[in-house]
């Protein structure tokens, strides 16, 4: 099979252990392990002596029992046997797609978003039309497109919510309007869900609550800061969760004894978490805003408190080209635009350490001024 580079992943492999000022990451500011075992208020002294009584064999396949049930309680109604650890969100994501798809299969992906999102599907000789979300209406896809898209073999839709990498979320009356039209034809829908907004959560709903052909992806990498444990989970129907069993047994066996324990605690401990990230998010947010405000060589749709964003940047030159300029001589990354195939915008991560944030935006600010002068 044949199959793109994945572009951001590409860009981060190959420079972000030379940034300084890291401010190219969708991760809420990753935790240290110190950090995340004080939540209980007893700094791992409980879970080092769980720790200390395990094998460490494969573990249990799918999850333990206690994540599943701590998985599960993320949801309104699922059946935590439908839940099924996986190697992160990106593990989850491939999963299902190549699960679900065969040659010659209707499916209509959000674009731009997580580039798995439509490059698998293209890569297992899937028929994939690109449903494209638009700037001038706050990053939102239009649902008369997808009504011009939708076919009667429409077989999956998927989608990035929040979307990665304008962080923008889709409510959940916007999600039932796009449940309601592929009921019509029969269509899964696979959303991606690692961004989960940390304001107006009223507003936001699991597509495995509002569908039950919608299959949920996750992991406690993103909006749980725990990106190190490569811990994710898909959730869906009994059908298509044996089915998923079925591939699942050719792509992994466990994610480690010691990872779904920390997992488990994370889950656990899940109130404190965003607790603590609801602070630093909208902190930073504030931070950013004035940033935008005050920078004319820069533009956005403001992100809705999720960890990504995509703001516009006024240079005269190739994206590429100026970020790469900018890490070399300033030590700041961000990812160009042209790596989700939007040139002219960069992603950049505000949910960095407040430190960090800061002095990467003076710098990146004072690159800028270059472009003034000229």
């Amino acid at each position: 099979m044949e199959i793109a580079g994945f572009g951001v992943e590409e860009w981060l492999n190959q420079w972000e252990k030379s940034a300084t000022y890291d401010i190219s990451q969708s991760t809420i500011d990753s935790m240290t392990m110190k950090e995340a075992l004080s939540l209980d208020g007893k700094d791992g002294e409980e879970f080092y002596k769980l720790l200390d009584r395990k094998k460490m064999n494969y573990g249990w396949i799918e999850g333990s029992p206690e994540f599943k049930k701590a998985v599960g309680n993320l949801y309104s109604h699922v059946d935590v046997d439908n839940i099924l650890q996986t190697n992160g969100a990106s593990g989850a994501n491939h999963l299902a797609l190549y699960a679900l798809l065969n040659p010659g299969d209707h499916v209509i992906s959000e674009y731009p978003s997580y580039q798995q999102l439509y490059d698998i599907p293209k890569s297992l000789g899937a028929d994939v039309d690109y449903w494209k979300i638009h700037e001038d209406q706050d990053w939102y896809p239009n649902i008369a497109e997808l009504k011009r898209l939708i076919r009667p073999d429409t077989k999956l839709i998927c989608l990035n919510n929040a979307n990665n990498p304008t962080g923008t979320f889709l409510d959940k009356s916007f999600l039932q309007q796009v449940v309601d039209l592929a009921k019509k034809v029969g269509a899964y829908v696979l959303v991606d869900e690692v961004y989960m907004p940390l304001t107006d959560t009223d507003r936001y709903a699991s597509i495995v609550d509002l569908y039950d052909r919608g299959i949920a992806t996750n992991s406690v990498s993103k909006t749980y800061s725990m990106p190190g444990l490569r811990v994710g989970w898909t959730v869906s129907n009994k059908a298509v969760a044996d089915l998923f069993r079925k591939y699942r047994d050719y792509t992994m066996i466990s994610c480690g004894v010691f990872n779904d324990a920390m997992a488990t605690y994370i889950l656990h401990h899940r109130e404190q978490v965003l607790d603590r990230n609801r602070r630093l998010v909208l902190n930073n947010l504030a931070i950013y805003k004035e940033w935008i405000d005050a920078e004319p060589r820069a533009s956005m749709v403001l992100p809705q408190a999720v960890s990504t964003s995509f703001p516009k940047l006024d240079v005269p030159i190739d994206i590429e080209d100026f970020c790469i300029q900018l890490l070399k001589e300033q030590g700041v990354l961000l990812v160009p635009g042209n790596r989700f195939d939007m040139p002219g915008h960069v992603r950049l991560g505000y949910c960095a350490d407040e430190a960090t944030l800061r002095e990467g935006l003076k710098r990146l600010s004072a690159f800028l001024r270059r472009y003034d002068r000229s």
